[in-house]
C-alpha cells in the first residue's frame, strides 16, 4: 500500500471512487470557473453599458444647459 497523499491516489480510497481530477481542475480552473468568468463578464459588460447611457445623458444634458445659457446670452 502507498502512502500518497495526492488528490488522484489519496490513502483509504479504492480505485474508482473518486473522479481522477485534471491539473487545472485541482487549481480551481475547471468548467465550472469558465462559466463563473462568463457571468462575470456579462455583468461588467452591462454595467459598462448602463454607465456610458449615463455619461451620454449627462453629457446631452449639459450641452442643452450650454446652448440655453448661449441663447440668453444673446
Amino acid at each position: 500500500m502507498t502512502d500518497s497523499k495526492n488528490i488522484n491516489n489519496p490513502v483509504g480510497q479504492g480505485g474508482g471512487q473518486r473522479k481522477r481530477q485534471s491539473r487545472a481542475e485541482r487549481q480551481n480552473n475547471g468548467p465550472h470557473r469558465n462559466l463563473d468568468r462568463q457571468g462575470a463578464a456579462d455583468r461588467k459588460a452591462e454595467l459598462v453599458r448602463k454607465m456610458r447611457e449615463k455619461a451620454r445623458a449627462a453629457e446631452e444634458v449639459g450641452q442643452a444647459s450650454d446652448d440655453d445659457a448661449a441663447a440668453s446670452q444673446s
